[in-house]
């Protein structure tokens, strides 16, 4: 997408562009895709077979589609606080309106019921239902289960409420995998899995640096101190790294020790990282930790992908389905 600055002259897809690159950075697609691959390679790994095939390339950008949704429920949500704290964005500055975010959310949401219903085989079933009761719930978050002003004063559970909707996400995923597939002990894992981790990056995301603090925007390092915050997250990356662990001796019943070799060594980033912070608590430092965490999600994807094909049979098809 470009990069140079828009202006109200500039096409509709150059600005639109902008707000992408701004609020929705393309390189933030490959933790969706993963999280797709991780939650369809295991489901079917319970099937006895891993079979991936073009309709995975859908699979993915459907996910990737959800989030999407995600984020532009968050800019409905807090246009008016953005307006005051981000005059400058693409959004708030009128290069684009909400208008054409309602558009692109309602392709989204065309996209992803359409294709659970595809996997339905046309008929409203196990994929369909888990879309809704991810999309419930997420309406949900978007009113702020109706007590915003409330909620919004105590931003830990404001974050552990919103994260409840993650479970749900590996639930749908799943079933875009394995239309129908029963609930069991391997999928409650990575639901765990997907919990923590976007946990995680919740509470690193908002955590500050020095200098960065808004008397209008709370933070976890507002509330918990900047070493507050690092313990808070040092916490979730261990947990992260223990369902990880467990995970994959779910699925292979051991825990081979490249796997184990390759986590240890994932989790060695955010420590220093985190140190730093510690030490000195700046925005640069804060943006380090993102990244660390981030890498550390995805490398937990990747070793349980690889875990999953490596005790199950597995080919690809180069055909739909």
């Amino acid at each position: 997408m470009s990069t140079s600055v828009p202006t109200m002259q500039s096409p509709l897809p150059q600005r639109l562009g902008a707000w992408f690159n701004e609020r929705f950075p393309p390189a933030n697609a490959l933790l969706f895709f993963i999280l797709y691959l991780t939650c369809a390679v295991i489901a079917r790994q319970l099937q006895g077979q891993i079979t991936l095939s073009f309709a995975d390339v859908v699979g993915a950008l459907v996910a990737w589609s959800w989030f999407l949704l995600l984020r532009i429920f968050d800019e409905h949500k807090d246009y008016q606080i953005d307006l005051h704290n981000h005059p400058q964005r693409i959004l708030q500055s009128g290069l684009i309106t909400l208008g054409h975010l309602r558009l692109l959310g309602a392709v989204a949401i065309a996209s992803q019921i359409l294709w659970s219903l595809y996997l339905d085989h046309w008929q409203p079933g196990a994929a369909l239902l888990a879309w809704a009761m991810m999309f419930a719930w997420t309406c949900l978050m978007g009113k702020e289960f109706f007590c915003g002003d409330w909620l919004e004063k105590r931003l830990t559970l404001y974050a552990f409420s919103h994260m409840l909707v993650m479970p749900l996400i590996v639930w749908w995923l799943a079933n875009l995998g394995v239309p129908g597939l029963a609930p069991s002990a391997t999928i409650i894992w990575l639901m765990a899995l997907a919990f923590v981790s976007g946990f995680a990056f919740e509470i690193t995301r908002k955590t500050k640096g020095a200098g960065e603090e808004r008397d209008s925007v709370d933070s976890y390092s507002r509330i918990f101190g900047a070493r507050g915050a690092v313990l808070v997250i040092l916490l979730l990356a261990l947990a992260m790294l223990a369902i990880q662990i467990l995970l994959v001796w779910q699925l292979a019943g051991m825990l081979p020790l490249w796997a184990l070799a390759i986590l240890l060594i994932a989790l060695g980033l955010p420590l220093l990282t985190l140190k730093r912070y510690w030490q000195q608590p700046t925005e640069n430092a804060r943006k380090h930790n993102e990244a660390a965490i981030a890498l550390l999600m995805l490398i937990g994807y990747a070793v349980t992908i690889a875990v999953a094909i490596s005790v199950a049979p597995f080919n690809l098809q180069w055909w739909l389905r």
